[in-house]
């Protein structure tokens, strides 16, 4: 039985983007995908985008809202999939991504959330490096960083209803607060497959409200009560070498990406788009 997985695409002003970003969840030819696409009103060529590809979508919607987390509230509030997941709108699915993950849960059952490995590509979607991670560890997770690459990372939707969906209080780390509230109730498994691409290019939100998400991940760190502990360096000591130690035994320093993968990002290469 094929596992029905939802992808939420939201985007914002992304129209020189957004066009790879829809094939490449469309391109999956995944029997049981339902995507949904939120856009924020935005006044450049998205709607043209989204009205290319509305044939092949669950539902879309243009309209103000609150942010990105706001549109992802709405985008997931809509979806029916037994699984879910989320693809910014810079960002891509490789080839075959949706196949491996539906396999994954049909599987394993008793697995409520998993992600893959990622690799970084520039504005343009030319290949810059791999990120490939190990095995979770929820202590690694809280006291060294978010290692989980988000459009990677998918879950089953009672999962998702049971711990709230995403909290709209949160701009940037809005992944790393639903990942967090996944690990008290939920084992998270990884795979070591690429499944997707993160753009970095010096425009993204990421890069220019860094310091806003700090303040967000502190406060994500702080339910662990830890906050102001006299043995918290050692916390975050032990965090890092856990998680340096699974980035190790996966070979994820170092790692060499097959030829293939690369060559399958040559379809979704732009030409105008901004470094």
């Amino acid at each position: 039985m094929t596992i029905s997985i939802s992808i939420v695409t939201c985007s914002y002003q992304q129209g020189a983007y957004l066009d790879a970003t829809m094939r490449s969840v469309l391109d999956q030819g995944y029997p049981g995908l339902e995507y949904i696409v939120v856009d924020g009103g935005s006044t450049d060529d998205s709607l043209s985008v989204i009205e290319r590809h509305q044939g092949s979508l669950a539902h879309w919607v243009s309209e103000r809202d609150q942010g990105q987390t706001d549109a992802l509230i709405k985008g997931f509030a809509r979806a029916s999939g037994e699984v879910q997941g989320w693809l910014c709108s810079d960002d891509l699915l490789l080839p075959g991504a949706l196949h491996r993950i539906g396999a994954f849960f049909a599987a394993h059952p008793g697995v409520q959330a998993v992600y893959g490995d990622s690799l970084w590509i520039d504005g343009h979607g030319r290949f810059l490096r791999p990120k490939k991670e190990g095995a979770f560890f929820r202590h690694a997770f809280l006291f060294d960083h978010n290692f989980i690459p988000q459009p990677s990372m998918f879950w089953r939707r009672g999962l998702y209803e049971k711990v709230g969906g995403l909290d709209p209080r949160f701009n940037l780390a809005m992944d790393s607060d639903l990942w967090e509230r996944f690990s008290r109730h939920a084992r998270i498994a990884h795979i070591p497959h690429y499944l997707s691409c993160m753009r970095f290019y010096p425009q993204q939100k990421t890069r220019s409200l860094r310091p806003q998400g700090r303040l967000e991940d502190a406060e994500i760190r702080s339910r662990s009560r830890l906050s102001g502990w006299p043995g918290l360096p050692l916390y975050r000591l032990t965090g890092t070498a856990l998680r340096v130690g699974a980035k190790l035994l996966a070979g994820g320093y170092g790692a060499v990406v097959d030829e293939s993968v690369v060559a399958a990002l040559e379809p979704y290469h732009l030409v105008s788009a901004t470094e």
